[in-house]
């Protein structure tokens, strides 16, 4: 099997993981406000140190901008994450997750525990073993990947 077709089959593979086993919904603990999956999802592609463009985020969630913004917004609202103005070039807008999206990503997981569990479970020992080996070493090769991608972006904006 060549690397196009294992591409094609992890591809085919985390959707169903994903969504046998994703939660609907997160509640914060601390407010019981209710965050919907999208809101969550866009948690996820924060951080707390290193900001990202309104633009590069709707784009890599495949929506258009003024969609985003609206999202961003509520979360704003919500006070789950910050905006502030790029150092290098005022006009831009960064966002970062405030310390209460800080929170809530580590407080909620995109995977219901139990649903994982139970999933885990159709499987014998050695083969959890295996496909837990197998995650950790695709979980790896995606961190290498993105630091690539920020040591890139880095470089091309000296």
């Amino acid at each position: 099997m060549d690397l196009e077709e294992e591409a094609g089959k992890l591809m085919d593979f985390y959707p169903r993981i994903y969504f046998a086993c994703h939660t609907r919904h997160v509640i914060d603990p601390e407010t019981n406000e209710k965050l919907t999956n999208n809101q969550v999802s866009i948690l996820d592609h924060l951080d707390g140190e290193e900001p990202t463009s309104l633009y590069e985020l709707a784009t890599h969630m495949g929506v258009p901008p003024s969609t985003m913004s609206i999202t961003i917004n509520r979360l704003e609202q919500g006070g789950y994450v910050v905006r502030r103005k790029n150092k290098i070039d005022a006009r831009k807008v960064e966002i970062l997750l405030s310390e209460e999206g800080i929170r809530i990503r580590k407080a909620k997981s995109i995977l219901d525990p139990e649903r994982v569990s139970a999933m885990l479970q159709r499987l014998s020992e050695k083969e959890r073993q295996v496909a837990l080996d197998g995650l950790g070493l695709l979980a790896f090769a995606a961190e290498m990947e993105m630091k690539s991608r920020s040591l890139s972006k880095s470089w091309n904006t000296r």
